[in-house]
């Protein structure tokens, strides 16, 4: 996670790119997925709730503060996703770490059905025009 002007960013074009359509109704169903791998501060955890109550899946990358309160870390990995969306999830190692965002990610590529590989086709400005106007 970046600054909290960067996140506020990243969360406005995750909007923008919800209001444009055509990836979902909501930013919990767009591909991304945050990462917060070490502990700065509190204000890592603050940050990464805000993306997940944005509805954004974010990997914590180490012991997270609640660990040992089975309760609230259920709440945390588990419940949070039903009633945001996003969610929290815990991996220290950072291969793995980055490998559970791309694993979401490409879940969330596959329940959009933009997972699939497909020709791409150059346009000229003419037909960008045309497509404008249309």
């Amino acid at each position: 996670m970046g600054s909290c002007v960067d996140n506020s960013r990243i969360l406005l074009a995750a909007t923008e790119v919800v209001k444009a359509g055509g990836l979902g109704n909501d930013i919990s169903d767009v591909p991304v997925a945050g990462s917060a791998p070490e502990w700065m501060s509190e204000k890592a955890i603050s940050i990464g709730h805000y993306f997940v109550t944005a509805g954004v899946y974010t990997v914590f990358g180490v012991t997270m503060p609640v660990s040992g309160a089975p309760v609230f870390e259920d709440y945390l990995y588990n419940k949070l996703e039903g009633l945001y969306g996003g969610m929290w999830d815990l991996e220290v190692d950072p291969i793995k770490h980055a490998h559970k965002m791309i694993a979401h990610i490409d879940k969330k590529r596959k329940e959009l059905g933009i997972d699939k590989a497909r020709e791409r086709v150059l346009m000229s400005m003419e037909d960008r025009r045309e497509l404008e106007a249309a």
